[in-house]
């Protein structure tokens, strides 16, 4: 009896498997591996080794340890350890423990007090809107003139 009960189940569960959408494991590159070539993925990057080229990715991760010389293009970008080269993404987080030795083209971004940038950082998208613009630049005259 036991034995058609995990027969069941195991049909029942491969069944309910093929309909929905499988969630991606990340591919993992540990703190003593080094790896020379590009990387192109679907998914999520964890590095906490050193990559030598391009990395195009949906999110990626580079940890404490993590060392990439390249160009790297995701979604989503959390930097934690050492970047040189350009990065271009959605999203960029660069944390306090993080070097970033290049240009940075984004969204939205958030740097933690302590971080080490060396490049440029460029918000890509739609520009400041007019009316923005104009209310910044009628404070900067109001302080201008009370001096």
């Amino acid at each position: 009896m036991k034995k058609i009960k995990k027969i069941i189940y195991l049909k029942l569960a491969r069944k309910m498997n093929q309909n929905s959408q499988a969630v991606s494991v990340p591919s993992i590159i540990s703190e003593n591996t080094q790896l020379k070539g590009d990387i192109i993925s679907n998914g999520t990057v964890h590095i906490d080794g050193q990559i030598e080229g391009d990395i195009s990715c949906e999110e990626l991760v580079i940890g404490v340890k993590g060392i990439v010389h390249g160009s790297v293009t995701a979604k989503t970008i959390n930097l934690y350890g050492c970047l040189e080269g350009k990065a271009t993404a959605e999203n960029l987080f660069i944390a306090k423990t993080a070097k970033l030795i290049g240009d940075a083209a984004h969204v939205t971004i958030a740097i933690e007090p302590g971080a080490y940038i060396d490049g440029h950082c460029v918000r890509k998208g739609a520009p400041i809107p007019a009316e923005q613009g104009k209310e910044n630049l009628m404070l900067t005259d109001n302080s201008k003139s009370r001096k």
